[in-house]
């Protein structure tokens, strides 16, 4: 489990659920989101997240961008 806090720096497909954003990891599992822009033209690509874990499977998004 990681831990509140950790810097987050991961791959993988950037999904769209009713209002919120995903990613679904190439490790397994997924992130719920914290966007500060909507990025419309990756979803369903492949993408790199940095950001910060603030809760449980949450990350609050520093960026995506293309991976």
């Amino acid at each position: 489990m990681t831990t509140i806090g950790t810097r987050i720096d991961e791959t993988g497909t950037l999904l769209r659920e009713g209002g919120a954003f995903y990613l679904r990891r190439d490790l397994g599992g997924r992130y719920e989101l914290e966007l500060h822009r909507t990025p419309v033209d990756l979803i369903e690509k492949r993408v790199r997240l940095l950001g910060t874990l603030v809760g449980p499977d949450i990350v609050n998004a520093d960026g995506v961008a293309p991976a």
